[in-house]
């Protein structure tokens, strides 16, 4: 399954179906010609205004900035298109042999949204079949996904910077970024719970090795028990996190280079007990 936001690109799109893979992307631009069921070539934009809604559902939404929490009213329709071949055709694109790519897509846009909001609209391009309410109930749940993957991406490129390394090849990269999606699955997990379950204890979700490095680097933090909130702060103050009131809470950079100095520091501190031993 592919996941993704995507300017309907015909090359990406041929690779995907020369994959035998199922996609979900989410459509950029609405001007891009599509031909509907009746054989009509037409906008994508123009083509999703003849759709029937489905059904309906709310979506909760935090506040964010300039912004309060609400709750949407989303309206869910679909239909049928197939997307031609572009007019400037690459090579690739000649060889692929693929007149028409036929997908459905799947329409979640709110509903009598409040004055001075934008409101939502999602246009979901997929190969998955989309005959009822439920089907597209699905094809959503799968779209959701994209952001807790997006996160996963920000660790590995805001956080450690996987793009800056010197390694090119992929043998040698494979190892490395194993390595490393480690770390980042486990950091992803900490955050997401110190974001949904902020009074969850930290003992018992965090590694023990980590949390005493921590109280040993930061010898005035005297509270006895830890959150994993306040573990996951302390952590990447260790990286230059200020922590102020008005700082929101601490990003990848932050959180990443506050994990190198935690765990450089817990294996000097095993080398140290070692060499005592």
């Amino acid at each position: 399954m592919i996941l993704c936001r995507l300017k309907a690109k015909r090359e990406a799109m041929c690779h995907i179906v020369l994959q035998q893979s199922d996609w979900i992307i989410r459509a950029a631009k609405m001007q891009r010609n599509v031909i509907n069921t009746e054989g009509n070539e037409l906008s994508l934009g123009k083509a999703i205004e003849e759709t029937e809604a489905l059904g309906s559902y709310t979506l909760s939404l935090r506040a964010r900035p300039g912004q309060s929490a609400r709750d949407a009213k989303m309206e869910v329709s679909t239909c049928k298109v197939s997307f031609p071949q572009p007019r400037i055709r690459s090579q690739f694109i000649k060889d692929c042999d693929l007149e028409l790519i036929a997908m459905n897509v799947v329409i979640v846009q709110e509903v009598n949204a409040a004055d001075g909001v934008k409101p939502i609209r999602w246009v979901l391009l997929t190969s998955l079949p989309v005959e009822s309410f439920e089907a597209a109930w699905e094809v959503i749940e799968f779209y959701e996904c994209r952001w807790l993957i997006e996160e996963y991406h920000k660790v590995l490129k805001t956080g450690c910077k996987i793009e800056q390394h010197s390694l090119r090849d992929a043998s040698r990269l494979e190892p490395l970024i194993t390595l490393i999606s480690v770390i980042g699955v486990r950091l992803l997990q900490l955050k997401t719970i110190a974001r949904h379950a902020p009074d969850q204890r930290a003992k018992g979700r965090v590694p023990r090795s980590w949390l005493k490095t921590l109280k040993a680097m930061r010898p005035r933090l005297r509270k006895k028990y830890l959150t994993v909130y306040e573990f996951f702060r302390e952590l990447a103050k260790l990286g230059g996190f200020i922590g102020r009131k008005s700082d929101g809470e601490p990003g990848w950079q932050t959180t990443w280079r506050g994990y190198q100095k935690l765990h450089a520091t817990l294996l000097g501190m095993k080398l140290t007990n070692k060499n005592c031993g």
